[in-house]
């Protein structure tokens, strides 16, 4: 069975669309997963995003990740339960899709992104357009087969080097092969931004073990700021990824996110913590 719209797409069903300018879905997370981190949920308000830019240039050209200017990680998402996902598309032209958007379980926030960028890049240089018109269809009327998504593969972290409560480094090598670059596009491969997100948050997660919080509570991932991605991550590639510390407070850390292919920055930004008790 092709993987195509099944491996690492996060919309089951487009419940409304205003042409270029806000388009709302769900996406049904399969009950049978061990779990589904905030960075997927992100994902799918990214893809529903997507889905309206290409719409809206009738296939002709669709966004890929490049800039968020806030994600803020509100609450939890797990099995079984729906995501309510809305994006507003703020402006849109040949070069650029700028957006803004949500999900929310049971009318509760999980994620919102705010001053999101995409670059417009040819549909075609990815993916068949004829496929995506016909998945959009599908989309905006029965809505597509869920549970399709059937987990990410193991991505394993190395920590090499660092230093205690002030800074950690860690190794990231891409899969070669995965059932996710069947979706994440059929004509390019591309390891996704929301993945190289997640690595991030669980590396920081590890040096949040390492600085003192107030009152024993336990540091938590409460704001991403200023996400860039600067170029496409093919498969097999071996990224350095490093957290910093930059600052703290007894209300919060920040910390700087870095990762590198060789010499060239492939993505950076700002990381908040938070208490566990103000999350």
């Amino acid at each position: 069975m092709s993987e195509h719209f099944r491996a690492f797409s996060f919309v089951d069903r487009i419940t409304a669309v205003q042409k270029g300018s806000r388009i709302q879905g769900r996406y049904l997370i399969p009950p049978g997963l061990k779990d589904f981190p905030s960075s997927l949920a992100a994902e799918a308000v990214g893809q529903l995003a997507a889905w309206a830019a290409m719409e809206a240039t009738d296939f002709e050209n669709r966004p890929v990740a490049g800039l968020a200017g806030r994600i803020d990680l509100l609450a939890a998402a797990r099995p079984g339960q729906v995501l309510e996902i809305a994006a507003d598309i703020e402006s849109l032209d040949a070069e650029a899709v700028v957006y803004r958007g949500h999900a929310k379980i049971d009318g509760r926030l999980v994620v919102q992104l705010e001053d999101c960028v995409g670059p417009m890049i040819p549909v075609a240089d990815l993916d068949e357009p004829a496929a995506l018109r016909e998945r959009f269809a599908v989309l905006c009327g029965p809505g597509a087969v869920p549970e399709g998504f059937r987990g990410l593969p193991p991505l394993s972290l190395r920590r090499t080097d660092g230093e205690n409560g002030q800074c950690t480094q860690a190794t990231f090598e891409v899969p070669a092969e995965a059932a996710l670059f069947e979706d994440h596009f059929p004509r390019r491969p591309v390891f996704p931004g929301s993945l190289l997100m997640q690595l991030t948050l669980e590396l920081a997660a590890s040096l949040a073990t390492e600085i003192s919080p107030p009152m024993r509570r336990r540091w938590r991932p409460r704001t991403i700021l200023d996400m860039k991605l600067r170029e496409f991550i093919p498969p097999g590639k071996s990224l350095e990824l490093e957290v910093r510390l930059k600052q703290r407070t007894n209300e919060s850390v920040m910390l700087a996110v870095g990762s590198r292919a060789g010499k060239d920055m492939v993505g950076s930004a700002r990381l908040l913590l938070a208490p566990e008790n103000d999350l």
